[in-house]
């Protein structure tokens, strides 16, 4: 007897497509495509990421460890490690700046103007040079309350001292004034009187004194504009 062999071709559907269709369940995968908008959008975020690593790079190599002032510094007053700190800035190479390495160097030397806390130092605003220099002199001068103004002096202030009557005693009549800056103010042991190291000049150092002595002086405060 004979075998006969059958051929079966797969079924095709009117339209043409092939019979066999997807498993029930199956997702039929779609090609992924990316639009014009879409890389452009991501080329401009590489950039933009890579423009910014530069200029934080820039900014970095640019910046500098410069001295700036923790606390305020009086003028005339001695600079302590504690006033001082060390702080990184980006800063134009035409403002004058102390470098970090140099604050050591800053210490026990004297404040040359006031320095407001948190301001970077410039070699202008401290000095070595101590006073009294050539032709001044320094005089104590112990004041009481009364002859002092309320507001608190500081070193580096204006002022005046005046001569002042005997008590009940008549305005004099010749006035006599004696311009000099205050170099400190220290309460005595007392606790009554406050006593004023005067800078001068060296020809009235003598007549300052000599009125001091005599407690019938006052303390004038003039403009702390400079």
């Amino acid at each position: 007897m004979g075998t006969t062999t059958t051929t079966r071709t797969p079924s095709t559907r009117p339209d043409g497509i092939n019979g066999h269709q997807p498993a029930p369940g199956s997702a039929t995968p779609r090609k992924l495509r990316r639009g014009p908008l879409m890389v452009l959008v991501s080329v401009g975020l590489v950039l933009i990421g890579a423009v910014l690593g530069v200029g934080v790079w820039l900014l970095s190599s640019a910046s500098v460890e410069v001295v700036a002032a923790r606390a305020a510094i009086d003028r005339g007053a001695v600079v302590t490690a504690a006033d001082l700190e060390v702080t990184r800035v980006t800063v134009d190479p035409s403002v004058p700046v102390v470098p970090a390495s140099e604050l050591a160097g800053l210490v026990g030397k004297r404040a040359a103007s006031d320095v407001a806390a948190g301001t970077l130092l410039s070699p202008a605003q401290v000095t070595d040079a101590l006073p009294p220099g050539t032709g001044d002199s320094v005089v104590g001068v112990a004041l009481a309350t009364g002859q002092l103004p309320a507001e608190p002096l500081r070193p580096g202030d204006n002022v005046r001292l005046v001569q002042t009557p005997v008590a009940q005693g008549d305005v004099p009549a010749t006035e006599v004034t004696i311009e000099a800056e205050v170099q400190s103010v220290t309460p005595a042991a007392d606790d009554q009187t406050i006593v004023v190291d005067l800078l001068v000049p060296e020809s009235r150092a003598a007549e300052v004194a000599a009125r001091a002595a005599t407690g019938r002086v006052a303390l004038v405060l003039d403009s702390r504009e400079r």
